[in-house]
């Protein structure tokens, strides 16, 4: 269906003939023909109509079970949501696809997620009163989709019967010290080419704005002040400014109604998303927030976690060869269609048993390529093992001799690594999202030839004598000055392979002032020593024998992250940065170390 239709049209659409045979990884068959309205008005509040498509099946008269979906994306032509609103709706399900407010058919004024938590509670009230309705109301989706469930699952409706968020870290909060904060921060440090690109198109503020000129996205991302570059390129009004400017820990973000330690939830979930996508830590700790913090036995024993192999909102795309980059990542394939269905088929219409029989974690192992599964995050035969770092004369550089070993060092040196901020340390693959850029892609790829640059610091195993197996949050525990009042270290797992290819796994970064919390910031002294720790965030991935664990340490990771000025000002409204150097210290006063969660065989 394509194409604007006008409000209250109403549109019967047929499901296809007889279904074919169905393979374990294939959607289970429809089972009856839907009828599609537009553009239904959907009251709120405060006096403001969004507009909702109503997918209603037309088997019998009655009231159904309903799923809700909202998007920013428009809800007419975005396949995100028309194509989960088909096929929820040729088996059994009311549906209910709605633009955000400010965003297409809706009214009122756009702005990330501030409104969606009340939105989305009005919406279900709207959905409870309705003759169709049987009351009890599913949220779906991917994305801003899985954000804006998050967010209402904090409001607690007593009609929010289920729901899967799919790739919906952003709506995690202050909690666990994360401030994610719609995937606009990772460890408190901007995500800059994921904002930028996102912002220019389907952040806007105008609901048919111009598209900006051509540009190249790589002189605008090192364009200074970064806050004005939204502007630079003629680029539609949008919360980027705001976003910049309001830092962790600022009361902005507590009007979001992003998820906190505090928060309560009582809503049955499984959680989804995907290693190389942005924030599957986060969703494996919104699994255990929701968990923790539910209000009944319902919630609290009926959370579930899926995390694959793919990039963004790419789970249920999973082949034989699933592709990220790269690398292929094997057979990366799941039920997920029938586990949806067969999840709101329980929780809305009282049939079967959901996923009583499905392990409450399940999760992809890189490199090994399968999957395995746990009733807890983290599994609990994991256990923290230390890689110490150490070099003899200095590890910069893949011809450097830096190394990692699980001995401890018993002499004590250091590394130091140049940060130039005319010449960042650059991206390649990783948890990277939603750019706009085609040079920004995520996924697995060869770092090989980034390792003959000595603004990198490289330290390696020996080939391992057995498969090295983690399923876990990496970590690097590193002691650290610099000269400046502040500096980043970006951290990255690289797993060797015989052939010399260094593969990235998993990646982070950590900014000096933010060494107490992203909402703590705290000048550095110049050469003083700092412990701190890098998140590398969760993974779960297989170094196959005859393998090396590497381990990269650099003063950036652009335009993944935002450039570090150095200087201890604003980083957004400045345009004077200063080059810096950083120095790693090791040894038995100062045991720097890469932390790895290691299961047994």
């Amino acid at each position: 269906m394509k194409g604007r239709l006008a409000a209250g049209s109403v549109v019967a659409v047929l499901v296809a003939g007889p279904a074919r045979a169905q393979d374990r990884f294939a959607p289970p068959a429809p089972q009856n023909e839907y009828g599609m309205e537009n553009n239904v008005p959907v009251p709120m509040r405060d006096g403001v109509t969004l507009a909702a498509d109503l997918y209603l099946p037309k088997s019998a008269a009655g009231r159904f079970p309903v799923i809700l979906l909202r998007t920013p994306y428009n809800k007419d032509s975005y396949r995100g949501s028309t194509g989960p609103a088909e096929f929820f709706a040729a088996r059994g399900f009311a549906v209910v696809s709605q633009d955000v407010r400010g965003k297409w058919s809706s009214d009122g004024e756009y702005q990330v997620q501030s409104h969606d938590r009340d939105d989305g509670y009005d919406t279900m009230e709207w959905i409870a009163r309705q003759p169709w309705s049987n009351g009890k109301v599913g949220t779906y989706g991917c994305s801003y989709l899985g954000e804006v469930q998050i967010l209402l699952a904090g409001a607690r409706h007593p009609n929010h019967a289920a729901a899967v968020p799919q790739a919906a870290a952003g709506g995690l909060g202050s909690a666990g010290g994360y401030w994610s904060g719609f995937g606009a921060y990772e460890n408190g440090v901007f995500s800059l080419s994921s904002a930028f690109g996102w912002f220019l198109g389907a952040g806007a503020k105008d609901k048919n704005p111009a598209p900006p000129d051509r540009f190249e996205f790589a002189t605008v991302l090192r364009s200074r002040p970064s806050i004005e570059m939204v502007k630079r390129v003629g680029g539609p009004r949008s919360d980027f400014e705001d976003f910049l400017r309001h830092r962790p820990g600022d009361r902005y973000w507590a009007t979001q109604g992003y998820a906190t330690d505090s928060t309560r939830f009582d809503v049955p979930a499984i959680h989804v998303n995907s290693w190389l996508d942005y924030g599957a830590e986060q969703t494996l700790a919104l699994f255990n927030l929701f968990k923790r913090n539910a209000v009944s036995p319902k919630a609290r024993d009926n959370q579930y976690v899926i995390i694959s192999p793919t990039s963004h909102c790419a789970s249920e795309r999973a082949t034989e060869h699933t592709v990220v980059g790269e690398r292929d990542m094997g057979d990366a394939r799941l039920g997920y269609w029938s586990i949806y269905l067969a999840w709101f088929d329980y929780w809305l219409k009282g049939i079967g048993d959901g996923v009583e029989a499905m392990p409450k974690v399940q999760y992809y192992v890189t490199g090994l390529n399968a999957w395995r599964s746990s009733n807890v995050w983290p599994v609990p035969e994991m256990k923290p093992v230390s890689y110490y770092l150490a070099s003899g004369k200095a590890a910069n550089g893949g011809s450097g001799d830096g190394r990692l070993s699980l001995a401890a060092g018993t002499r004590a040196g250091k590394d130091t690594v140049s940060v130039d901020p005319a010449n960042p340390f650059p991206s390649r693959g990783g948890t990277i999202c939603c750019t706009g850029n085609p040079a920004d892609q995520p996924g697995v790829f060869d770092q090989a030839d980034l390792e003959q640059r000595t603004d990198l610091l490289v330290y390696t195993t020996p080939p391992l004598g057995a498969p090295v197996t983690v399923a876990g949050p990496v970590r690097a525990k590193l002691f650290v000055s610099t000269e400046t009042r502040d500096a980043d270290i970006a951290a990255k797992l690289i797993d060797v392979t015989p052939d010399g290819k260094s593969w990235n796994v998993v990646d982070g970064i950590a900014r000096l002032r933010l060494r107490n919390g992203a909402d703590k910031p705290e000048l550095v002294e110049p050469g003083r020593v700092y412990e701190i720790e890098v998140n590398l965030k969760s993974i779960a991935h297989q170094f196959k024998a005859g393998h090396r664990i590497r381990l990269h340490l650099a003063g950036s990771n652009f335009p993944q992250w935002e450039l570090n000025s150095h200087t201890g000002g604003n980083i957004y409204d400045e345009t004077e940065y200063l080059p810096t150097r950083t120095t790693i210290h090791f040894g038995p006063a100062r045991p720097s170390a890469l932390l790895l969660p290691v299961v047994p065989k």
